[in-house]
């Protein structure tokens, strides 16, 4: 389990949490509010693309496989919308090298496979406040 908590400085970061399952999306919320973090939720990808368009989030976790509008396209546009001011986070059940090859494609930052490390995930936001020269690594 997780015990370390972010610095003060990463404690203000914003970071929504779009995912569909609703037990996967509270447990979610709760660790990262839990971590210092502040969090919005959203159930699906068209919720989810507006909530990042109007909050302007430092950091987003995505799922792919949403209703309405799938993960890929709701990092396309918010990539386009907001590129230089968020971090995405791809969080998915789809793990093979051709998700996170189009993950990446679709403008994600990192592509991690659930159920997630969650030390590498506290690792991701606390890094995700100055994201030049983070790394995307296989997982």
């Amino acid at each position: 389990m997780v015990v370390s908590c972010p610095t003060s400085e990463v404690a203000q970061r914003r970071v929504l949490i779009i995912e569909d399952n609703p037990d996967g999306r509270e447990s979610l919320e709760f660790l990262v509010r839990l971590w210092g973090f502040e969090v919005q939720v959203a159930q699906d990808g068209l919720a989810g693309l507006g909530k990042a368009l109007d909050w302007k989030p430092d950091i987003a976790i995505v799922d792919i496989n949403l209703p309405l509008l799938d993960g890929y396209e709701v990092a396309r546009r918010v990539r386009s919308a907001l590129d230089g001011h968020v971090y995405l986070v791809a969080l998915t059940a789809n793990g093979g090298s051709e998700n996170r090859r189009l993950a990446l494609e679709a403008g994600f930052d990192c592509h991690l496979t659930k159920p997630a490390d969650l030390d590498e995930l506290l690792h991701l936001l606390e890094v995700a406040r100055g994201t030049e020269g983070v790394a995307d690594r296989e997982r």
